[in-house]
Protein backbone atom coordinates (compact mmCIF):
# COMPACT_ATOMS: atom_id res chain seq x y z
CA UNK A 1 0.00 0.00 0.00
CA UNK A 2 1.28 3.46 -0.96
CA UNK A 3 2.31 5.59 2.02
CA UNK A 4 2.67 9.34 2.12
CA UNK A 5 5.68 9.41 4.41
CA UNK A 6 7.86 12.33 5.45
CA UNK A 7 10.77 10.74 3.60
CA UNK A 8 8.75 10.46 0.39
CA UNK A 9 7.53 14.06 0.69
CA UNK A 10 11.14 15.21 1.16
CA UNK A 11 12.18 13.12 -1.85
CA UNK A 12 9.46 14.70 -3.98
CA UNK A 13 10.42 18.19 -2.86
CA UNK A 14 14.10 17.56 -3.68
CA UNK A 15 13.28 16.06 -7.07
CA UNK A 16 11.09 19.00 -8.04
CA UNK A 17 13.67 21.54 -6.87
CA UNK A 18 16.42 19.85 -8.90
CA UNK A 19 14.19 19.56 -11.96
CA UNK A 20 13.48 23.30 -11.76
CA UNK A 21 17.18 24.05 -11.35
CA UNK A 22 18.06 21.92 -14.37
CA UNK A 23 15.21 22.74 -16.76
CA UNK A 24 13.72 25.94 -15.38
CA UNK A 25 10.27 26.54 -13.95
CA UNK A 26 8.71 28.02 -17.07
CA UNK A 27 5.78 26.21 -18.65
CA UNK A 28 6.74 24.77 -22.02
CA UNK A 29 4.75 22.39 -24.19
CA UNK A 30 6.52 20.71 -27.09
CA UNK A 31 3.39 20.41 -29.22
CA UNK A 32 2.93 23.48 -31.42
CA UNK A 33 -0.53 25.03 -31.07
CA UNK A 34 -2.34 28.35 -31.09
CA UNK A 35 -5.38 27.50 -29.00
CA UNK A 36 -7.05 24.81 -26.92
CA UNK A 37 -8.55 22.96 -29.88
CA UNK A 38 -5.24 22.74 -31.75
CA UNK A 39 -3.54 21.40 -28.63
CA UNK A 40 -6.34 18.87 -28.20
CA UNK A 41 -5.91 17.58 -31.77
CA UNK A 42 -2.10 17.59 -31.51
CA UNK A 43 -2.24 15.62 -28.26
CA UNK A 44 -4.56 13.02 -29.78
CA UNK A 45 -2.09 12.67 -32.67
CA UNK A 46 0.87 12.36 -30.28
CA UNK A 47 -0.19 8.96 -28.92
CA UNK A 48 2.58 6.49 -29.78
CA UNK A 49 4.27 9.23 -31.82
CA UNK A 50 6.96 11.84 -31.22
CA UNK A 51 6.08 15.49 -30.73
CA UNK A 52 8.55 16.32 -33.51
CA UNK A 53 6.63 14.22 -36.02
CA UNK A 54 3.29 15.68 -34.89
CA UNK A 55 4.66 19.21 -35.29
CA UNK A 56 5.61 18.35 -38.88
CA UNK A 57 2.04 17.29 -39.65
CA UNK A 58 -0.10 19.88 -37.85
CA UNK A 59 0.73 23.02 -39.90
CA UNK A 60 -0.75 21.49 -43.05
CA UNK A 61 -3.53 19.85 -41.06
CA UNK A 62 -4.70 23.08 -39.43
CA UNK A 63 -4.36 24.96 -42.72
CA UNK A 64 -6.82 22.54 -44.36
CA UNK A 65 -9.13 22.31 -41.33
CA UNK A 66 -8.89 25.65 -39.49
CA UNK A 67 -12.00 25.26 -37.30
CA UNK A 68 -13.83 22.68 -35.21
CA UNK A 69 -16.60 22.74 -37.82
CA UNK A 70 -14.10 21.94 -40.58
CA UNK A 71 -12.83 18.90 -38.67
CA UNK A 72 -16.37 17.75 -37.92
CA UNK A 73 -17.13 17.71 -41.64
CA UNK A 74 -13.80 16.26 -42.75
CA UNK A 75 -13.64 13.34 -45.16
CA UNK A 76 -12.15 10.38 -43.29
CA UNK A 77 -9.89 9.21 -46.10
CA UNK A 78 -8.54 12.71 -46.75
CA UNK A 79 -7.81 13.22 -43.05
CA UNK A 80 -6.12 9.81 -42.88
CA UNK A 81 -3.86 10.75 -45.77
CA UNK A 82 -2.71 13.96 -44.05
CA UNK A 83 -1.96 12.30 -40.70
CA UNK A 84 -0.72 8.98 -42.12
CA UNK A 85 2.86 9.47 -40.86
CA UNK A 86 1.89 9.76 -37.19
CA UNK A 87 0.84 6.10 -36.96
CA UNK A 88 -2.52 4.56 -36.01
CA UNK A 89 -3.91 7.07 -38.48
CA UNK A 90 -7.29 5.35 -39.03
CA UNK A 91 -8.21 5.28 -35.33
CA UNK A 92 -6.87 8.80 -34.79
CA UNK A 93 -8.71 10.24 -37.79
CA UNK A 94 -11.94 8.54 -36.73
CA UNK A 95 -11.62 9.87 -33.19
CA UNK A 96 -10.71 13.38 -34.31
CA UNK A 97 -13.80 13.69 -36.51
CA UNK A 98 -16.03 12.25 -33.77
CA UNK A 99 -14.39 14.53 -31.20
CA UNK A 100 -15.04 17.62 -33.32
CA UNK A 101 -18.66 16.59 -33.85
CA UNK A 102 -19.20 16.13 -30.11
CA UNK A 103 -17.58 19.50 -29.40
CA UNK A 104 -20.06 21.11 -31.79
CA UNK A 105 -23.08 19.20 -30.51
CA UNK A 106 -22.44 19.26 -26.75
CA UNK A 107 -20.04 22.13 -26.04
CA UNK A 108 -20.82 24.84 -28.56
CA UNK A 109 -17.58 24.18 -30.45
CA UNK A 110 -15.45 25.02 -27.40
CA UNK A 111 -12.99 22.73 -25.63
CA UNK A 112 -14.41 22.00 -22.14
CA UNK A 113 -12.44 22.35 -18.93
CA UNK A 114 -13.28 19.55 -16.52
CA UNK A 115 -11.72 16.09 -16.53
CA UNK A 116 -15.19 14.53 -16.84
CA UNK A 117 -16.16 16.62 -19.86
CA UNK A 118 -12.81 16.19 -21.58
CA UNK A 119 -12.72 12.43 -21.17
CA UNK A 120 -16.23 12.22 -22.64
CA UNK A 121 -14.71 13.23 -25.99
CA UNK A 122 -13.76 10.42 -28.40
CA UNK A 123 -10.03 9.69 -28.32
CA UNK A 124 -9.46 11.65 -25.10
CA UNK A 125 -8.20 9.82 -22.03
CA UNK A 126 -6.94 11.18 -18.73
CA UNK A 127 -3.49 11.92 -20.13
CA UNK A 128 -4.82 14.08 -22.97
CA UNK A 129 -7.37 15.71 -20.67
CA UNK A 130 -4.70 16.66 -18.15
CA UNK A 131 -2.49 18.12 -20.90
CA UNK A 132 -5.37 20.44 -21.81
CA UNK A 133 -6.25 21.25 -18.20
CA UNK A 134 -2.67 22.06 -17.30
CA UNK A 135 -1.45 23.89 -20.38
CA UNK A 136 -4.61 25.74 -21.42
CA UNK A 137 -6.61 26.30 -18.25
CA UNK A 138 -3.67 26.08 -15.82
CA UNK A 139 -5.65 23.75 -13.59
CA UNK A 140 -3.17 21.79 -11.45
CA UNK A 141 -2.94 18.31 -12.92
CA UNK A 142 -0.39 15.55 -13.40
CA UNK A 143 -0.02 13.89 -16.79
CA UNK A 144 1.15 10.29 -16.45
CA UNK A 145 2.70 8.96 -19.65
CA UNK A 146 5.29 6.19 -20.02
CA UNK A 147 8.17 8.47 -19.03
CA UNK A 148 6.43 9.82 -15.93
CA UNK A 149 5.30 6.38 -14.81
CA UNK A 150 8.73 4.79 -15.30
CA UNK A 151 10.87 7.57 -13.82
CA UNK A 152 8.56 8.39 -10.92
CA UNK A 153 8.74 4.75 -9.87
CA UNK A 154 12.53 4.74 -10.19
CA UNK A 155 12.68 7.86 -8.02
CA UNK A 156 10.51 6.23 -5.36
CA UNK A 157 7.61 8.66 -5.78
CA UNK A 158 5.08 6.00 -6.77
CA UNK A 159 4.81 2.24 -6.34
CA UNK A 160 2.50 1.35 -9.20
CA UNK A 161 2.56 0.71 -12.95
CA UNK A 162 -1.08 1.73 -13.29
CA UNK A 163 -1.21 5.29 -14.74
CA UNK A 164 -4.41 6.28 -12.92
CA UNK A 165 -3.07 5.08 -9.56
CA UNK A 166 0.28 6.71 -10.30
CA UNK A 167 -1.50 10.01 -10.92
CA UNK A 168 -3.26 9.70 -7.56
CA UNK A 169 -0.06 8.79 -5.72
CA UNK A 170 1.97 11.60 -7.30
CA UNK A 171 -0.73 14.12 -6.38
CA UNK A 172 -0.26 13.07 -2.76
CA UNK A 173 3.48 13.78 -2.64
CA UNK A 174 4.44 16.32 -5.32
CA UNK A 175 4.16 20.03 -4.43
CA UNK A 176 0.97 21.29 -6.07
CA UNK A 177 2.78 24.16 -7.81
CA UNK A 178 4.92 21.60 -9.66
CA UNK A 179 2.13 19.37 -10.91
CA UNK A 180 1.79 20.89 -14.39
CA UNK A 181 5.46 21.23 -15.28
CA UNK A 182 6.58 17.95 -13.68
CA UNK A 183 5.37 16.01 -16.70
CA UNK A 184 7.21 18.22 -19.19
CA UNK A 185 10.43 18.07 -17.18
CA UNK A 186 10.27 14.30 -16.71
CA UNK A 187 9.59 13.72 -20.41
CA UNK A 188 12.74 15.68 -21.22
CA UNK A 189 14.70 13.66 -18.67
CA UNK A 190 13.32 10.41 -20.08
CA UNK A 191 14.18 11.29 -23.66
CA UNK A 192 17.73 12.40 -22.95
CA UNK A 193 18.98 10.51 -19.89
CA UNK A 194 16.58 8.19 -18.05
CA UNK A 195 15.58 5.91 -20.91
CA UNK A 196 13.67 2.68 -20.41
CA UNK A 197 16.42 0.23 -21.31
CA UNK A 198 19.74 2.03 -20.90
CA UNK A 199 19.48 4.92 -18.44
CA UNK A 200 22.58 7.13 -18.32
CA UNK A 201 22.75 7.21 -14.54
CA UNK A 202 26.31 8.59 -14.48
CA UNK A 203 25.10 11.66 -16.40
CA UNK A 204 21.93 12.24 -14.39
CA UNK A 205 21.66 15.25 -12.10
CA UNK A 206 19.30 13.22 -9.87
CA UNK A 207 21.67 10.29 -9.43
CA UNK A 208 22.57 11.11 -5.81
CA UNK A 209 18.95 10.92 -4.67
CA UNK A 210 17.68 8.20 -7.01
CA UNK A 211 17.04 4.81 -5.35
CA UNK A 212 17.28 3.03 -8.71
CA UNK A 213 20.63 4.47 -9.81
CA UNK A 214 23.01 1.96 -11.29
Amino acid sequence: MFRRTKARLKQAEDVCRMLDEQYGAEMVTYLDHRDAFELLIATILSAQCTDKRVNMVTPGLFAKYPTVHDFAGADLSELEEIIHSVGFYHAKATNIIACAKKLEEDFGGEVPRTIEELTSLPGVGRKTANVIRGNIFEDPSIVVDTHVKRISKRLGLTDTDDPVLAEEELMKVLPRDNWIRYNIQIIRLGRTICSARSPKCSECFLRDICPARQ
